[in-house]
């Protein structure tokens, strides 16, 4: 018995050191994991400085859960950006104009509200605005969107921009999947007029993949929050 003691006695010792060596192992893994999704989150695109898709969709769901029917998502999208990349300034003006997209979409949204650059040129507002001046300032925001950048040698290049939005009182949830995709679906139903639509529950029904319309940027399986 004492010989089959001593055998075993080195086995369990391996077994103590090999469990006190995984407890803080398993707690550094955690700690990584958490690590990273904060950093993921706090990513923003390194063009225009905006969050990037999952920065602005935890700081978008702060947004709406905490004024539900006084919070608005808008969804913005550049009219003919192609040209102006494919125009005389190049990708250049096009960079021009996506930065200055993005200071005026902040400057419109104030330090409260949240920013972020979903793709190429479409754009994600989360913002608190009630009711009785969303009207007013969407058309201030179209308005904003719309005013010549100056790219090189002092050029000035017409822009334009398409804008839908959506808020939790028209359509009965907070959800953000919900209104970005009815917001989306407005901005379609208003493109290339130069004016704000504003969802109601018949945009929050088109088909979509994580809150997008189907085939647009976005809606593959990364980036679930958009």
């Amino acid at each position: 018995m004492a010989s089959t003691a001593r055998l075993h006695a080195p086995s369990t010792n391996r077994a103590l050191i090999i469990a006190s060596l995984t407890v803080p192992l398993t707690g550094w893994t955690v700690h990584a994991v958490s690590l990273h999704r904060k950093l993921a989150a706090a990513r923003r695109d390194p063009l225009t400085g905006l969050l990037g898709r999952d920065g602005y969709t935890t700081r978008a769901r702060q947004i709406t859960d905490r004024y539900g029917d006084a919070a608005l998502v808008v969804l913005v999208d550049l009219d003919h950006f192609k040209q102006i990349n494919d125009g005389p300034g190049g990708h250049a003006a096009g960079d021009r104009v996506l930065a200055a997209t993005a200071t005026r979409l902040t400057a419109w949204a104030g330090s409260r509200g949240a920013v972020g650059r979903l793709g190429g040129d479409e754009f994600a507002v989360a913002v608190r605005i009630g009711p009785a001046r969303r009207e007013l300032r969407l058309a201030h925001l179209t308005q904003l969107l719309a005013q010549p950048v100056e790219v090189e040698d002092g050029a000035l290049v017409d822009v334009a921009a398409s804008v839908g939005a959506a808020s939790p009182d028209a359509l009965g949830t907070t959800d953000l999947s919900v209104l970005q995709r009815a917001a989306d679906a407005a901005m379609y139903a208003g493109k290339h007029t130069g004016r704000a639509v504003l969802a109601g529950p018949q945009h929050a029904v088109m088909p979509s993949i994580n809150g997008r319309r189907a085939g647009r940027p976005g809606t593959d399986s990364l980036g679930q929050a958009a």
